[in-house]
């Protein structure tokens, strides 16, 4: 009798929506093309902060009452959905892991301005001023009857729901997960980097030896993950294989990542040994590269410990994006997918010398290539590390 294999994970669909636009080819064209998706604030007035490039998501204004966070996920989930050919009516014992930070907080705004103003506010904003509000209202819509989880890490949220999801699916608690991320713009989130003075007004350039902090983003991403049993039962075919991922807290500072990058280290090699995989197998790493000083220096110096002299090829896609916070890593972990579907490897928009203090250079343009392991690195606020390795299905 031959042995019986263990439970694997796989992704069968995507979806995602960003300043690039909406879906599989729009975001593969920009990343190919190097496209920043940065631009001027629209969204709301800002006497201090007004002329700082963000990247902001186009044609969502006809979403009628439903938060901005709401309207992006629902629109990545459900292109998600129809990429991996499942309908509604078959989430009944489905389940959701959606990783935010800003959750209802563009809403509560306006909602806290009015009280201020007039003495008055809809009461139905501060209801969904909760981060679970997003999950717990996807949820219903959809008809999703199994775990329903929200993680709020910092920038490592989406990439963090997706391995929550995993582990729910390993443990037997579903057969089919949804899990992604989702943040939008809004005051705090900008004005309070930029009073951390880590916002490059010139855009971000991530690794570059001129960066001169990071640039915001919003966005949202769902990845459809099945154990390979129930996708099989289904005929679904996948796009990749969530092989492992590593988990780690630096509990170093609140908002700056041990210097040497020692948190992220130890999450890549969980990532690998939960793989099963030497650092040799790896073909390209989609860096968090924020472009701030401290993350690219961090993050360079562990990338160099784990791979050695023989780093794979890796880039930032930051400026593509902007640093979209909770939805980040679940925004890179469809890139990192994209780029072994599609035969490429992302280049570093806005990258131009390197900084010696990283220890490490980028990948500046895009390049054709067949990555078939792909390392995912999203690292939060707390240092909070969470890294996804994908292959090749």
């Amino acid at each position: 009798m031959a042995p019986l294999q263990p439970p694997a994970v796989v992704v069968t669909g995507l979806g995602i929506l960003t300043a690039a636009g909406r879906g599989e080819q729009a975001t593969v064209d920009a990343l190919l093309r190097g496209r920043s998706g940065l631009g001027p604030l629209t969204r709301f007035s800002s006497a201090r902060c007004g002329d700082l490039p963000v990247a902001e998501v186009a044609g969502m204004e006809q979403e009628g009452e439903r938060p901005r966070t709401t309207a992006l996920g629902r629109t990545a989930l459900m292109d998600a959905l129809a990429a991996a050919g499942i309908s509604r009516s078959a989430l009944g014992e489905a389940g959701l892991a959606v990783g935010t930070t800003v959750g209802g907080m563009p809403e509560s705004e306006v909602a806290l301005a009015d009280l201020l103003e007039r003495g008055e506010a809809n009461e139905t904003t501060w209801l969904r001023h909760e981060c679970a509000y997003l999950t717990d209202t996807l949820a219903d819509e959809f008809g999703m009857g199994g775990p329903a989880h929200t993680v709020s890490t910092a920038c490592s949220s989406g990439a963090e729901a997706i391995a929550t999801a995993a582990s729910l699916l390993l443990a037997g608690e579903a057969d089919l997960m949804l899990a992604g991320g989702v943040d939008a713009i809004c005051r705090m989130t900008l004005t309070g980097f930029a009073s951390l003075l880590i916002v490059d007004p010139d855009g971000c350039r991530p690794f570059d030896r001129a960066r001169g902090g990071m640039s915001l983003g919003e966005g949202a991403a769902f990845l459809v993950l099945e154990t390979t049993a129930h996708a099989h039962a289904r005929n679904a075919r996948p796009l990749a294989r969530l092989a492992g991922s590593g988990n780690t807290c630096d509990a170093y500072h609140p908002t700056a990542p041990e210097p040497e990058g020692a948190g992220a280290e130890a999450a890549m090699r969980k990532a690998l040994a939960a793989a099963g995989l030497e650092p040799g197998a790896v073909d390209y790493i989609n860096a968090h590269g924020t472009g701030t000083e401290d993350n690219d220096r961090a993050e360079g110096r562990a990338l160099r410990r784990v791979f050695g002299q023989a780093l794979p090829p890796f880039s930032s896609t930051k400026r593509v994006f902007g640093h979209t916070l909770g939805a980040a890593g679940a925004i890179e972990a469809v890139v990192s997918i994209l780029a072994m579907t599609h035969g490429f490897l992302p280049g570093t928009p806005g990258f131009a010398e390197a900084d010696p203090a990283c220890m490490v250079v980028p990948l500046a343009q895009s390049r054709r290539a067949q990555p078939r392991v792909a390392l995912s690195n999203s690292f939060g606020f707390g240092g909070n590390n969470t890294v996804l390795c994908f292959s090749a299905s």
